[in-house]
Parts: structure tokens; C-alpha cells; sequence
């Protein structure tokens, strides 16, 4: 055996998978980045790299390109995403303990803009070729992980250890009836709906002391499923349901973000930035159109433009120091989604180079990440009073996911509207708001809801 990474990159013929990336999610195991039947799939596990504390984006990314630096890479489609890729989801906070982290899998399907391929990566010495490619694709998709089940190593990020409940509070109390799936439940997490609207008026409190600008609160829900969780059909409910956004799979978290931390190809970065919610129920018994209310209500709203403005002004000064020129939208446009509206903006850049070369993925994330669109502004502050108000440890919840490859491509969203499989009959679920002067708890608490909704749906629950 040597210690060389090597890897082999071949078309397929993208007339046979008629259903694009989504129908390469067969195995509960499955690694993957999907939005409108494009994206990447990967199969079993060839190397790992974990990391915590505030180091961990720059530590991975001294790994991967220590990995890659030297690797045979035999690459006959050269798109981003060909070539050794790596699968990552990072913790949200510096004083996590969940491991944040890279995979490199064995095989990775990818689609794009019509043309398919398959990449298998090894350290062995044999040799590769495209048949073997093929075979060991086939291999894996035909040896399905078993059905209700999760293989991932998810265990570890289940937040505190706590099973959701906070000593002297409610958490774990049954909350509101909602139709469940085969006798699933479904239970408070690290604090009651009552002390979790108290969080936010204490938030508030503060805001109005001149401390801080935005606060964003999450909260969890545990969802017991006793005919256990199939992570796959998750996966193709979400990518099904919702193609406007990156439907991600890694290691045991699952979701639909749709919020876009950084894309990066060659020396242009992309971003799209989400703050600002109305659920579309809401909507119901309105006259005009949808999308008119939708309009009138979030554009019309002082509250939402100020919490959406705060969220662009945190990611462009952050991506500043990186970019030669940049541009966004002068006004955010209307994100339409099956469960809500958001206010939203994409932002692009021409990357710069600094000390001598671009900046990789992930040294831009380590910049931008947390955004005032997952933390607050100022960031310091925000994180502090996070974790004093939370009670929870939001593990890889809107932390960085996504993928990266040898040529500098990549694309990481942040991991919102999803949840971690704990076992294989439990699954936690994350959902939060951005808080301002002016928030009212009780709908904070009703944005929540529809922003679990999602995940909801896909685990056949529904609020």
C-alpha cells in the first residue's frame, strides 16, 4: 500500500439517470449537495479530518490542501466538483464541542449543467480505471444501507449529551398535538416554548440597551420516530420539495438551506444572503396575490429591511479584505419557498489574491462565518448572549456545510431549515430568528414553526 492519493474522474452517460443527482440518493449513508437535480453525491468514507474550537476552518484547510498537494488526479471532465472532492460540516460555535469536519469519499457522482461523472479516490495502490469506477459505483448503490436506518456518526453532535432536557425547565414536555407519522412524537428540546419566548425578550431587553443591533435565538425539537428514520428518503423529500434551495446530506445532518454562505469558482465568489420571514400561511384569506402580500409585508416592513440590511452589511465587509470588486443587489427581491418568504439578496465578488494567492473556501468561510444572519451584529456580543440566553449547544446547526475540491471550487451553505439523526429513531431539529428591536416573542416562536416545517414534511410530521 502507499500513502499517495489518487484519483480518477470519468464521464457517464447523464441520459441514464433521467432523475439527476436526487436519484443517487438511495443509502442512508450517502454524502450530498443538491439543488434542481444538479450537485454531488459521495459513497463511502477514504479519509476524515476533525477539528474544534476557533481554528477549526483554517485547520481543515491546512489538511485538504496538504492531502491534495501532491495527488495523482486523473481528471477527463474538469468541471468544479471533478477531480478528489471533500464533504464538510463545521460547528456553529468556537466553544462547541461537536467535531467539526471533512470526508473524503470513495466514490463521487456529480452533476451538472447536463454532464454526469464518477470520481473514485483511493490510497491503494492498484490501478484505476474507468471500469473499476463504474463497478464500485455500482457496488455501492446497489448495497443500500438498510431501510429506517442511519449509518452516519452523528451521535456526537447531539448538543450538550443532555437528551434536550435542561435541568429546572421544561424541556422534553410534549408541545403542541400535531398529526404524526406511525406513532411519532414530538418533544420540547433544551427549553419549553415558554422559556424560549422569555429568551427573546430578554434579547430584546438588551438590543434596547444600545449593546448590540440583532440577536439571533434558536431553539430544538426532538422527534421520535419508532419506525426509524430512512435518512434517504429525507434527502429526496427536501431535494423534491425544495429546488430553490441546497438540499445537503453529511454525516448524520440533513436539511434544506436556503442560504448560501460562499460559492466559489475560479476567482468569482457568490453569496446569497436571507434575512427577514413570513410564513405563507400567513397569507391565507389576504386579497390580491401571494407574492403582492409577500411584498407589502416584508419590502413594506421597517423591522425586516433593517434585520435584512444588518445581514448584508455583515457579509460584505467581511468579503472585502478578499475581493478586487463586488456587487449587490441594490434592493433584496422576494425568495419564494413552498413554506415561507424571505427577504434576499445575492452579493458576488471577484476574488483578490492575498499573500500571494486567492483565498481558498475555506479561508473565506473562516472570515465570514458567523454572519449577523445566523449570530448577530456585533458578533462578540451576539455570540456571548447566545450562549447565555440558548441553553443549547447548536453543534453543526447554521455552521458551514458543503464541499470543496483540489482547483479551490467549492460551495457552503449554512445549515438552516435541517436537523441531526441522533439514533436511529431520533432525530433533533434547529430552527431560529433574527431578533431586533420591536420582535414580539409569541411570533418569533410562530416563525419557528414554519421554519421546522421542512423538515417536518420530509419526516412525515406535519405542523
Amino acid at each position: 500500500m502507499t500513502s499517495t492519493f489518487r484519483t480518477l474522474t470519468v464521464p457517464l452517460d447523464g441520459q441514464q439517470f433521467a432523475g439527476g443527482l436526487p436519484s443517487f440518493l438511495v443509502r442512508d449513508d450517502v454524502l450530498c449537495w443538491t439543488r434542481r437535480e444538479a450537485g454531488l453525491a459521495g459513497f463511502g468514507e477514504i479519509a476524515r479530518f476533525t477539528a474544534t474550537g476557533p481554528e477549526r476552518f483554517l485547520e481543515a484547510d491546512i489538511w485538504w490542501r496538504h492531502l491534495v498537494l501532491e495527488a495523482e488526479i486523473t481528471d477527463s471532465v474538469e468541471l468544479p466538483g471533478t477531480g478528489p472532492v471533500a464533504f464538510g460540516s463545521f460547528a456553529f460555535s468556537k466553544t462547541s464541542a461537536h467535531e467539526s469536519r471533512l470526508i473524503v469519499p470513495e466514490i463521487v457522482v456529480g452533476v451538472r449543467d447536463g454532464q454526469v461523472w464518477v470520481t473514485q479516490s483511493t490510497f491503494d495502490d492498484g490501478p484505476l480505471t474507468e471500469a473499476g469506477a463504474l463497478a464500485a459505483l455500482d457496488r455501492w448503490l446497489g448495497s443500500s444501507s438498510p431501510s429506517g436506518g442511519t449509518t452516519t456518526a452523528a451521535a456526537d453532535s447531539a448538543g450538550d449529551g443532555t437528551s434536550g432536557a435542561v435541568p429546572g425547565r421544561a424541556g422534553g414536555a410534549v408541545v403542541r398535538p400535531l398529526p404524526l407519522a406511525a406513532g411519532a412524537t414530538l418533544h420540547t428540546g433544551s427549553l419549553s416554548e415558554e422559556d424560549w419566548m422569555a429568551a427573546v425578550e430578554a434579547g430584546v431587553a438588551e438590543i434596547r440597551t444600545g449593546a448590540l443591533e440583532k440577536l439571533v435565538l434558536a431553539r430544538d425539537v426532538v422527534a421520535t420516530v419508532p419506525s426509524g428514520v430512512n435518512a434517504a428518503q429525507v434527502l429526496r423529500e427536501l431535494a423534491g420539495r425544495y429546488r430553490e434551495c441546497w438540499t445537503y446530506g453529511v454525516d448524520g445532518l440533513v436539511g434544506a438551506t436556503p442560504e448560501m454562505l460562499i460559492q466559489v469558482e475560479g476567482r468569482t465568489a457568490q453569496a446569497r444572503v436571507l434575512a427577514g420571514t413570513l410564513d405563507r400561511r400567513d397569507a391565507h384569506g389576504e386579497d390580491g396575490l401571494p407574492m403582492d402580500y409577500a411584498t407589502r409585508v416584508l419590502a413594506g416592513s421597517e423591522k425586516q429591511r433593517h434585520e435584512h440590511e444588518i445581514a448584508i452589511q455583515s457579509l460584505t465587509s467581511q468579503l472585502a479584505p478578499f475581493s478586487e470588486a463586488m456587487n449587490a443587489h441594490d434592493e433584496p427581491f422576494i425568495l419564494e419557498l413552498p413554506n415561507v418568504w424571505h427577504l434576499a439578496s445575492d452579493v458576488k465578488a471577484e476574488l483578490t489574491e492575498v499573500e500571494g494567492h486567492v483565498p481558498t473556501c475555506l479561508a473565506l468561510i473562516n472570515a465570514l462565518h458567523p454572519t449577523a444572519a445566523v449570530c448577530g451584529t456585533p458578533t462578540q456580543v451576539a455570540g456571548a448572549l447566545i450562549r447565555k440566553l440558548e441553553h443549547l449547544d447548536r453543534g453543526p446547526y447554521a455552521g458551514p456545510v458543503g464541499w470543496l475540491d483540489a482547483a479551490g471550487n467549492g460551495e457552503w451553505g449554512i445549515a438552516l431549515r435541517g436537523a441531526v439523526i441522533e439514533s436511529r429513531d431520533t432525530v433533533r431539529l434547529y430552527a431560529g430568528c433574527g431578533i431586533v428591536d420591536g420582535s414580539q416573542p409569541e411570533a418569533e416562536l410562530a416563525e419557528t414553526w414554519a421554519k421546522f416545517r421542512p423538515m417536518l414534511e420530509s419526516l412525515g410530521i406535519s405542523n
